[in-house]
């Protein structure tokens, strides 16, 4: 159901009670009849001069039926109170339990899906009279289900007792279990930030404090988007809320901070400065060994199993083939020396995982500071590309035979640290060139570090290493597949050779994704510079033919030559033209992704498929080729006007970033469908053009 046409039944279903007195009139008859009746219950029968009395409207919804909060979200609307008392008596301000969500359509609701109660404190005057005191109210609330919506009412009332102040009283102790399921007060003030429709909160909350499925409910309208995801960092004795915002009106907010089932914290926030700082917010029962435990050792052993079947599968992608090349080499040389092979094996792993826990440990440092980033967040700086061009290159001609590096593992006569040595950074080479690639399996293990502790987090990184050098610790360790590794001999320098090839495929892929992101004039300045690298070598290469020492004279100028080549990179304006021209020439036509351009479409009734991808993603780049870049995917998507929107993640993006995160993925390709009216489907990561088309003839 739409928003108009949930506000549309809620505005017929009061039209209907008003011009419908003798519906209204059965409504009085008895709470019975009711959806959500109410039944009016005081804490105690007797009352006392100068104190107060509380009372309950216990609410039952019958089955699939709910009731509002004070602020009921999106739509419906809440709990009202017209009070008949006695002179001398007063009615406080209702109180609220802490209420659930219910998100029906992309409409935010606040509601009580079971039981709950609403109390209302009555203060007595000292001089009201002993005896009988009637009370009566007449409520009115909202009932609904998923689908319909009626207005409800009813005339309920209770008579009292007001007895001397040495008299008994008699307690209900149902009144408990009403006020353990009340917010408590927070003692402190929060403040709060509204910037570019951004709304944040910082909550003071002690750091020991347990918290499951966190949420704030706010009794404000206007301030915040209620639909909109609720992110919650953790920074020691702060609890950080992210969301969008609808306005910046107030400058003083209430609201409850829930942090358990039932469980929350009443508290009042000032506008003030807040930074999205800390961590992301994970269940605090994963410390004691509750349930929460149990759920993130789950999630952790699924996404660790996840890790290291994507890791393997990674050594299949283009993006780590080229450098297993330098692997391949160190295994031929070994041959079937069990030792070298074992010690050789164990040094590459040890590259790989400390670079994929290293890349790790900066991306978890990054997002606790604020910054929007996501796996292979270093491809998103031309800088780091420039600098991984010149060194895929420098390799490769060191295959070729242009020079030689004596300390790395690539001479004809290595000693035995030197080989270990030159596994371990080949290793972390080829870990740092896979990040670009997300294969099967790696998009929830990634994922879910964005909730896990970092500890937990740190371990799934570590495990997509083992993944990508787990081929290699197989043959290391498994006699039949060692022993079949060929020997050493006069073959291995013409292999070492062809071995260059895929090297310079890999500089040809960097240079192409090097203009997608600076553009055709300046990467032809930065190409000059690595000719002049090239050069270098070259020089270096002939002096060691010669016999003579030119090591250091080398390393300072190529030091330069990279330097200047990172300083002639363009600025940002020219970065952000260049990706602006990329997307002028697509088959299937797109708009830029911003969540205000996909709610404004998704408002309309319109599909909408959005993608996300990177020049530097191979599997986005494949999936682009074989499947939504194609003809037949353009024709159907016009025909049924599907709205593209592109999320380009080349350069860095804090919007995408934080979008990618909402839906559990660290990093590109992600691709979702709109139906209208309907909650996203994420599409598979592998594409085909049937998977795009059947989209739009199979119900979703």
């Amino acid at each position: 159901m739409t928003f108009d046409v949930r506000i549309l039944a809620i505005i017929l279903a009061f039209w209907t009670l008003a011009f419908a007195p003798e519906a209204e009139a059965q409504n009085r008859l008895g709470n019975t009849e009711l959806n959500v009746p109410a039944t009016l219950v005081a804490e105690s029968q007797e009352a006392q001069a100068g104190q107060s009395v509380t009372l309950a409207f216990v609410m039952e919804p019958k089955p699939t039926w709910h009731g509002y909060w004070e602020n009921p979200g999106d739509a419906g609307i809440g709990m009202s109170f017209n009070w008949t008392l006695p002179a001398g008596v007063t009615a406080e301000p209702a109180q609220f339990q802490v209420p659930d969500t219910l998100l029906i359509s992309g409409i935010m609701n606040y509601v009580y899906k079971g039981d709950y109660a609403v109390l209302v404190n009555l203060v007595l005057a000292d001089d009201v009279p002993l005896g009988s005191l009637p009370i009566s109210v007449k409520s009115e609330w909202l009932s609904c289900t998923d689908e319909i919506c009626v207005p409800e009412q009813d005339e309920l009332s209770i008579t009292l007792r007001v007895v001397g102040e040495d008299a008994a009283i008699k307690l209900n102790e149902r009144f408990n279990g009403f006020r353990a399921a009340l917010p408590r007060p927070l003692g402190s003030d929060a403040s709060f930030s509204v910037n570019d429709d951004i709304f944040r909160l910082s909550v003071p909350l002690p750091a020991d404090v347990e918290i499951d499925d966190a949420y704030f409910f706010i009794k404000e309208d206007g301030i915040i988007d209620y639909a909109a995801p609720q992110k919650f960092n953790r920074d020691g004795d702060r609890v950080i809320l992210e969301t969008g915002a609808r306005g910046d009106a107030l400058e003083s907010i209430e609201g409850i901070l829930k942090v358990g089932d039932h469980k929350g914290f009443l508290f009042t926030a000032s506008k003030g400065d807040v930074e999205m700082s800390g961590l992301p917010l994970v269940n605090s029962k994963a410390i004691d060994g509750g349930s929460g435990a149990q759920s993130n050792a789950s999630l952790l052993f699924l996404a660790l199993g996840g890790a290291i079947l994507g890791g393997l599968l990674l050594n299949l992608m283009p993006c780590v083939f080229p450098i297993l090349s330098l692997k391949a080499i160190s295994l031929a040389k070994a041959g079937g020396n069990e030792s070298v092979v074992r010690r050789d094996a164990l040094a590459y792993t040890a590259g790989v995982v400390m670079v994929a826990t290293t890349l790790g440990a900066v991306l978890l440092g990054l997002r606790a500071s604020g910054a929007a980033v996501g796996w292979a967040f270093q491809l998103q700086d031309p800088r780091i590309i420039f600098i991984l061009l010149a060194l895929v290159t420098a390799i490769g001609l060191n295959l070729a035979g242009l020079f030689e590096l004596p300390n790395v593992n690539f001479g004809n006569k290595l000693a035995q640290k030197d080989g270990a040595a030159g596994s371990f950074w080949t290793g972390a080479l080829a870990a740092f060139v896979a990040t670009p690639c997300t294969g099967p399996f790696m998009a929830a293990a990634l994922g879910a570090t964005i909730v896990l502790p970092p500890i937990a987090a740190l371990v799934i990184f570590a495990g997509l290493g083992v993944g990508l050098a787990l081929p290699f610790l197989i043959i290391a360790y498994v006699p039949t597949i060692r022993s079949r590794l060929p020997k050493p001999g006069a073959w291995l320098d013409g292999f070492r050779k062809a071995m260059a090839i895929p090297m310079f495929l890999t500089s040809i892929g960097l240079i192409w994704l090097l203009g997608r992101q600076i553009g055709t004039d300046a990467l032809g300045l930065s190409l000059i510079f690595l000719l002049i690298v090239a050069l270098i070598l070259w020089w270096f290469g002939g002096g060691q033919m010669k016999g003579l020492s030119r090591g250091m004279a080398t390393s300072g100028a190529m030091v330069a030559a990279i330097a200047l080549g990172i300083a002639a990179l363009p600025g940002e304006a020219a970065m952000n033209d260049q990706k602006m021209a990329n997307t002028s020439t697509a088959t299937l036509p797109s708009e830029p992704f911003s969540e205000t351009r996909l709610s404004e479409l998704r408002a309309s009734g319109q599909p909408v498929f959005a993608y996300f991808t990177a020049d530097w993603c191979i599997t986005c780049k494949a999936n682009e080729a074989a499947a939504i870049q194609r003809t037949e995917t353009a024709d159907a998507f016009s025909a049924a006007k599907v709205a593209v929107l592109m999320g380009d993640w080349t350069r860095p993006d804090p919007e995408i970033s934080k979008f990618l995160e909402k839906h559990g993925r660290a990093g590109v390709p992600l691709y979702l469908y709109y139906a209208p009216g309907e909650e996203p489907v994420i599409l598979p990561q592998i594409l085909t053009v049937a998977t795009l088309t059947d989209l739009l003839t199979k119900p979703v």
